[in-house]
């Protein structure tokens, strides 16, 4: 079983609103989120928030999911919601897809290429567009131990840093991995259009 890990309680501090409550097309950011991975055929969601709960699902999106709190949302850095999740993860999850809550971009196809890569890998797997990484990316269980063990000094870079012989790269066509929306410029450019 692989489980999506969705950190979405970041401050949205140069946003100035929550990233994940913005309209999205017919649902929001985070909803476009969730609707991808599901899409995508993931066997859970775990969407890890701060002390506000996320606005604008559907009654379908809220049953599909799990929401965790990260309670150092308001102190911590992304680390903190990634070592929330994992903590909440099922026993027979197998690997964790680490999803950005602010990267409504992500397409199904790059999901599933990911999906279908951790399956045939132990490692973890990173999507790569020239030669940039990107998100979301698999880690596998093997090395949570790892992540749930580092300092709240350092972040998810010294992690692969530090385990950067056991990254496959996966080259992908489109540059949608790259991109998030941190603020109201990047939403006007990227929400779509109707």
């Amino acid at each position: 079983m692989i489980f999506a890990v969705v950190l979405a309680a970041g401050q949205s501090r140069r946003m100035g609103t929550p990233k994940v409550n913005l309209p999205w097309g017919n649902t929001t950011v985070l909803g476009q989120i969730i609707d991808t991975l599901q899409s995508a055929g993931i066997d859970g969601i775990v969407v890890v928030t701060g002390s506000q709960p996320p606005q604008g699902l559907t009654e379908g999106q809220r049953r599909t999911v799990r929401f965790v709190v990260n309670p150092q949302a308001e102190t911590g850095e992304m680390l903190s919601s990634v070592k929330a999740g994992l903590q909440n993860l099922p026993p027979a999850c197998s690997a964790a897809l680490i999803v950005l809550g602010d990267q409504p971009q992500m397409e199904q196809q790059s999901v599933q290429m990911i999906l279908e890569r951790g399956k045939s890998h132990s490692t973890i797997v990173i999507p790569s567009y020239c030669m940039r990484r990107g998100h979301p990316w698999l880690l596998p269980r093997r090395y949570w131990s790892a992540v749930l063990a580092m300092p709240p000094n350092q972040t998810l870079r010294h992690f692969l840093h530090d385990h950067a012989d056991d990254i496959t790269y996966l080259t992908v066509e489109t540059p949608t991995v790259l991109l998030d929306i941190d603020t109201p410029a990047d939403y006007e450019t990227y929400r779509p259009k109707n």
